[in-house]
């Protein structure tokens, strides 16, 4: 299903591809995609090693949710960036299926205790690119599915109104 219900929808998403906020937007997703699993390839690996047993099934499970983020992250991204290079059509990417779950809440039961400080700080950033990511694909694929529940209640008032004899 598509959230875009007219082509004037589309312009938003469609310039904010093409915008320098979305190139850096990439590039600070991707380098904190590298920069995670150069962290959890080496230091990190070492680090956990390194824990108590406690502390280091927290960090099992840290590392599992920051993985999965960052993935969404990723792929979130990639999607976008097909669009910008002309290898996917806006109308495609705007699917539910590539949009972001913002009912993720993955820092309600975060715990950074006992955890190694780079892993917490790549947490936080993750956290925050999240965020900020969520926002803007609520903003760019929201509006367009807002607008046409908004014309489809106003249509349907107004042939109650005229079915009733009251025009409008």
């Amino acid at each position: 299903m598509t959230l875009f219900g007219a082509e004037e929808s589309n312009s938003g998403a469609a310039t904010f591809v093409q915008s320098e906020l979305f190139a850096r937007t990439f590039r600070e997703g991707m380098g904190l995609v590298e920069e995670t699993a150069n962290y959890l390839d080496g230091e990190g690996r070492t680090a956990s090693k390194a824990l108590p047993r406690d502390a280091a099934l927290s960090y099992a499970g840290a590392s599992m949710r920051l993985t999965t983020l960052l993935m969404q992250i990723a792929s979130w991204l990639l999607v976008l960036r097909a669009v910008r290079e002309g290898e996917m059509a806006l109308t495609e990417a705007s699917d539910q299926k590539y949009r972001l779950d913002a009912s993720t809440e993955w820092r309600s039961d975060f715990h950074s205790e006992g955890l190694p400080e780079a892993l917490v700080a790549l947490m936080e950033a993750t956290h925050q690119l999240y965020e900020r990511i969520s926002r803007l694909d609520a903003d760019l694929f929201s509006a367009g599915e807002s607008r046409m529940r908004e014309s489809d209640a106003a249509g349907q008032q107004r042939a109650l109104l005229r079915a009733f004899g009251k025009t409008r």
